[in-house]
């Protein structure tokens, strides 16, 4: 029988969400990530039945910097990751990081009765696991 500890993503995630909206511009993102110290945002769902998206630092790089598209005429939804990848507050991290690994994902949204509650990382969670069962 193992020793070790089960851990819930809902100890590890970040649990903060920061949300933008999809209309928002690239600009507006940057500057709202310079003030968080994120990188990235969760662009907001516009209704019930929308599902949330992702902007990132490397998806601005890749899309807007790197082609030099100007950030204040480029709009999130147009460089927006969307739907993202949700797992639930409850989920075994070792669950959590196997589902990430198999879709090559370094991150994800954490939810709770379909809201956003938090973000989780690889980085997170390998650095907890290996904090707690040493």
């Amino acid at each position: 029988m193992s020793n070790k500890k089960y851990v819930k993503v809902r100890d590890v995630m970040t649990p903060y969400v920061d949300t933008i909206d999809g209309l928002a511009t690239v600009a507006e993102a940057i500057e709202q990530m310079r003030k968080q110290k994120f990188g990235a945002l969760i662009v907001a769902r516009r209704d019930e039945s929308d599902e949330y998206g992702f902007v990132t630092v490397q998806e601005i790089a890749k899309q807007v910097i790197e082609p030099d598209k100007s950030p204040e005429r480029v709009n999130i939804y147009e460089i927006m990751e969307k739907p993202v990848l949700t797992v639930s507050a409850d989920m075994n991290i070792r669950y959590a990081i196997r589902l990430l690994e198999r879709i090559n994902q370094l991150r994800a949204l954490v939810t709770e009765n379909g809201e956003a509650i938090g973000i989780i990382t690889m980085l997170d969670m390998v650095l907890k696991y290996t904090e707690i069962n040493k």
